[in-house]
């Protein structure tokens, strides 16, 4: 197989392993974009502290190797967002620009129309979607009241950016999560 095959064959694992997907404009109740309707968590005193943030990013394969200085770092970066039940977090065949984390609530993941996953708390979605802005693969809509822990592309890089030590290990936890996806694949 060339690297096309395996870059093609790799993509595929990954879709179904991972539902990068994007926000911004695509996140709304009516599914048709253009506006933010969750609330920035600050705004309300029941939403998870930066320390919890931090250990739920402790638990996504992709910040595996990375400190606990570092990981508060990424949460303090994060914003908290609220969105109500049937929000529309994330459009399928939309540009990428962020990763999430479920601290509360549950959503749907549906490719072509078609449900392949419910999420809830402590799943995440997107972390390719730090890396690159490939379209997304599935749609996410919220299905009950949800809290999200969301990471902007931007903000990640600048981190990256201003630590290569940051960064090296941002590539180790990559490359456990190739792995384990290449373990899974093998026959």
């Amino acid at each position: 197989m060339g690297p096309a095959g395996l870059s093609a064959r790799l993509s595929t694992f990954l879709g179904v392993l991972l539902f990068p997907v994007p926000t911004g404009p695509e996140m709304d109740r009516t599914g048709a974009g253009g506006g933010d309707s969750g609330r920035r968590a600050s705004q309300d005193s029941d939403m998870p502290s930066r320390a919890s943030s931090a250990d739920l990013l402790a638990s996504v394969p992709l910040f595996s190797a990375c400190s606990k200085k570092e990981l508060v770092a990424l949460a303090r970066a994060a914003e908290e967002r609220a969105v109500p039940a049937g929000t529309v977090v994330v459009r399928e065949g939309a540009a990428g620009d962020a990763f999430y984390v479920l601290v509360a609530g549950q959503a749907r993941i549906e490719r072509s129309g078609r449900t392949v996953a419910t999420i809830g708390p402590g799943d995440f979605f997107g972390d390719l979607a730090l890396l690159d802005r490939a379209p997304r693969n599935a749609t996410v809509t919220t299905t009950a009241d949800t809290v999200l822990v969301v990471l902007g592309q931007r903000t990640f890089l600048a981190m990256v950016d201003d630590s290569p030590a940051f960064a090296r290990k941002l590539l180790l936890g990559l490359a456990q999560r190739l792995r384990a996806v290449d373990a899974q694949a093998r026959p």
